[in-house]
């Protein structure tokens, strides 16, 4: 019995970290709220990293490195892809991605690959590349190859993207990152799913959300698009002819 107790105090000595450590983080707004003359939004994220609760040491030992990764509501996408048929350009194959990030953003202390391994930075979804690998019935290369182009045409609008220098640490266990959300920042809910990283390895992390809303008469367009598609379809082809005839009578003046 004294045997198989030594043996399991061994194998948590091995599994527990030596060091455990804790973060505390926060981001400074949780509702982005989009009017009229919303042109973007700049959000700080900041934390602390401490001794975890029991643990015996009093201070943090690093050096550390921080990686913040913000994701905004997914949503089904398809890539399509274009070919010249006889002078008539047509969507000839398409590859759909289901639970697509429509917001996708890393911000991290140095260079990813000098954080940990390619490995863990993919199983984690740490990586842009990660969601172009997730399994798909179109098969690997069809996937992989279409979601690259999908990632490269949403990184065009500033809704996916790395920065390898984002985040600042202001001593060896405080750090800030700031983040401007694009004017085209799509509502809903987002995640900021912050890791530290020690030799490598995740040895602590925190999920903080926030949200970005319309209000207004944005909002009440978005509602009515979603709620009333009939009435909503009705009012645009109405509002386009009383335009048209409005525009039509002030030029014959």
């Amino acid at each position: 019995m004294i045997r198989f107790a030594l043996a399991l105090f061994a194998i948590v000595c091995l599994v527990l970290p030596a060091g455990a450590e804790r973060l505390f983080s926060s981001v400074s707004t949780e509702t982005v709220q989009i009017t009229s003359s919303f042109d973007g939004e700049r959000l700080t994220f900041f934390g602390t990293i401490a001794p975890d609760a029991g643990a015996e040491q009093k201070f943090v030992e690093g050096p550390f490195h921080v990686v913040v990764v913000v994701v905004g509501p997914t949503q089904d996408r398809v890539a399509r892809k274009k070919t010249n048929n006889f002078g008539v350009w047509l969507n000839t194959e398409q590859v759909e991605f289901k639970g697509f990030p429509s917001y996708f953003h890393v911000l991290a202390s140095t260079r990813l690959r000098d954080i940990t391994d390619v490995n863990t930075l993919t199983t984690n979804y740490i990586l842009p590349e990660s969601h172009a690998i997730s399994p798909n019935p179109a098969g690997w290369w069809q996937t992989l190859n279409f979601g690259h182009e999908l990632i490269r045409l949403m990184s065009e609008q500033d809704l996916f993207g790395v920065q390898e220098n984002g985040v600042l640490f202001h001593s060896e266990s405080f750090y800030s990152a700031q983040l401007t959300l694009p004017s085209n920042a799509p509502p809903g809910p987002y995640i900021a799913q912050t890791y530290v990283f020690k030799d490598g390895e995740i040895v602590a992390r925190k999920s903080d959300g926030f949200a970005v809303r319309k209000i207004d008469f944005e909002r009440f367009v978005a509602l009515s698009a979603t709620q009333y598609p009939l009435l909503y379809g009705l009012a645009c082809v109405a509002l386009a002819l009383f335009t048209g005839w409005l525009g039509g009578v002030l030029f014959r003046r």
